[in-house]
């Protein structure tokens, strides 16, 4: 715990000097430069506090719009133009600095010291900082998210990379006091005061209008062309084993999961667990999973648009009660939630008159899964016919403090879950489970058992899942935010992939900056898939090289055709199929408008 901390604490002063602070550091600087010498500590002081209030109670960093949106954004950009009017006229600064500067027998006794108002200041600018999320401050902000709320481990890790942010923008304050009194002695009257009141008030009203958005966006854009040190300082140390393993242990095991290894591992001592004897939900030498109250299944929370149920309407599991249900996490472009929707549209099709009711969640891994109409359109395609609902703000996937795709949450007809599935597998197993749970809650005639049966990766599968952006990324370069020129010349090897040509990285995705670029990858896997996307849904094609030639009929996956693939809508291609599994180096030619996420592999 204590090295984690101290990872938290160089990341968080790493951070501190990367583009990321630049919107706010005027408005630091500014009112750093004016009231007394403790002014800048109390500046400091209350952007730490609310930075960390920020996000571990409120779980909160808003991609280019600060840890705060909606009402505490405002609040915080009224507290800075209000600061910045004051400032510019002296007067009036004085009388309010006199009430504040009592509250000093409550802390700092320095008189004049301007510690409280720049309590006031730091604390609205906590507020709308947004430092780079690198995995550390990602990895608190997550779990804060969850609605069992952080724990005291996230905490003192939130604390300590605050406290590393907060330390390098003390240097930066007293650094730029100092550098101001010089000129404020060659300059009569309150002109340097005027002067920064400008500056926080210029601040405050470019961020009521989104202005340091567009600045962080311009940043990202040209991240590529800076030197890593300031665009990523403390890269390689947050990436480092040490450090993701220790942010592994941050976030607890779903309580479902911990109950469920405890039951199962008392009833392997015991003996016990379901048996196959029942001849009214038994399938023939099939052991159904063991039955064990695991608690109260959670309702759905914090959902958006519903789709296949009446109306569109919400649905709660206290209408569902007397029901077998099954909530499956899932989203539309996870190639291993994929395969599973054969199994799960078997089940719904054969027990759905006898009281099965499967609630799918869907809970976005990418930005553009969050549309409604992208979902639609996956649930039409795919022919889901059982309800599903949007997750986009992982209400219900923290509710039931899930972590995977897919997962499985079995509830029988009293409301308690009570058995988990993590990941592909145990089909037979599981239906078996949910006759048995269908016959204890009086369904006695249960159709025969179904044919239906998942879609099985190919055995021999040795490449794992690829991401194509600089948090997860697995590529032989190293991946930075912005545009940049990448060559990889050396020969792949087994599950290397590297990219050619000029790119523009951003946290989710890669996009060829101006004409054709490519990248390749070595793998062992019977199928190749990639999520594509196409800007403005326009038609594009994207070119497939399999061992340095074009691809024949049969090795073509269902998207591609003449070793092409066209691009319309945001959703996992199909590229390679080959008949078996089989070795081989694929190279992908994507044309500018096209971004790739991430490659999968049965």
């Amino acid at each position: 715990m204590i090295l984690l901390m101290a990872f938290a604490l160089v990341a968080g002063a790493g951070t501190a000097i990367t583009p990321c602070v630049l919107p706010v550091l005027p408005a630091i600087l500014s009112a750093s430069a004016v009231g007394g010498r403790r002014r800048p500590l109390g500046i400091v002081l209350g952007l730490a506090v609310t930075f960390t209030v920020a996000i571990v109670a409120l779980g909160k960093l808003v991609s280019g719009v600060g840890l705060a949106s909606g009402a505490v954004r405002t609040v915080a950009i009224v507290v800075l133009i209000v600061f910045g009017v004051v400032m510019l006229v002296p007067a009036v600064a004085e009388r309010v600095q006199a009430p504040l500067s009592r509250l000093a027998r409550f802390g700092p006794r320095t008189r004049g010291s301007g510690f409280w108002s720049g309590l006031g200041v730091g604390a609205a600018l906590g507020f709308v900082c947004a430092p780079c999320a690198g995995p550390i401050l990602a990895a608190v902000i997550s779990v804060s998210a969850s609605t069992g709320g952080p724990t005291v481990r996230v905490v003192f890790v939130a604390l300590a990379y605050a406290a590393g942010l907060s330390a390098v923008l003390l240097v930066y304050s007293f650094a730029g006091r100092v550098v101001l009194d010089r000129i404020r002695r060659k300059l009569r009257g309150h002109v340097v005061e005027r002067a920064l009141g400008v500056v926080l008030l210029a601040t405050g009203v470019a961020m009521a209008f989104n202005l340091d958005v567009n600045f962080e966006d311009l940043l990202a854009r040209h991240a590529g062309s800076l030197p890593a040190i300031f665009t990523d300082p403390t890269q390689s140390l947050e990436r480092s084993h040490a450090v993701e393993s220790r942010l592994a242990s941050l976030r607890p095991a779903s309580k479902f999961a911990a109950r469920q290894a405890k039951a199962e591992a008392s009833a392997a001592k015991s003996g016990s667990g379901s048996s196959a004897e029942n001849v009214g939900w038994a399938i023939s030498g099939v052991k159904a999973p063991s039955i064990s109250s695991l608690g109260a299944a959670p309702n759905f929370r914090d959902t958006e648009d519903w789709f296949n149920t009446p109306g569109d309407r919400p649905l709660s599991l206290a209408s569902l009660r007397g029901h077998v249900v099954i909530v499956d996490f899932w989203t539309y472009t996870c190639i291993n939630c994929i395969r599973t929707l054969p199994y799960l549209k078997g089940l719904y099709a054969t027990y759905h008159r006898d009281g099965l009711e499967i609630v799918g969640v869907e809970t976005p891994e990418f930005t553009f899964e969050q549309e409604a109409s992208n979902v639609r359109d996956a649930i039409q395609t795919d022919g889901i016919r059982y309800p599903v609902v949007q997750d986009n703000r992982y209400g219900t996937w923290d509710a039931y403090n899930n972590e995977y795709w897919p997962a499985d949450y079995f509830i029988n007809a009293g409301g308690q879950v009570v058995h988990t599935q993590f990941g592909e597998g145990n089909y037979t197993e599981d239906e078996a489970l949910v006759r048995e749970l269908l016959y204890d809650s009086g369904h006695h005639h249960l159709p025969a058992p179904m044919t239906a049966s998942a879609i099985k990766p190919s055995r021999d599968l040795d490449t794992e899942e690829t991401y194509l952006n600089p948090q997860r990324s697995d590529l032989e370069q190293p991946l930075h935010t912005g545009t940049a020129d990448y060559s990889y010349t050396k020969a792949l090897t087994l599950d290397q992939f590297a990219l050619n040509g000029t790119w523009t990285t951003t946290k989710q995705y890669i996009t060829p900056a101006q004409g054709q670029a490519s990248v390749s990858g070595d793998f062992q896997a019977q199928h190749v898939y990639l999520v594509l996307t196409s800007e403005g849904d326009r038609p594009r094609r994207v070119k497939l090289l399999l061992d340095g030639r074009r691809l024949t009929p049969a090795e073509e996956g269902t998207d591609a055709h003449n070793s092409t693939v066209t691009v319309r809508g945001e959703r996992l291609y199909s590229l390679v199929s080959l008949p078996g599994d089989e070795m081989g180096t694929l190279t992908v030619k994507v044309p500018r408008g096209v971004d790739a996420y991430d490659f999968t592999f049965g």
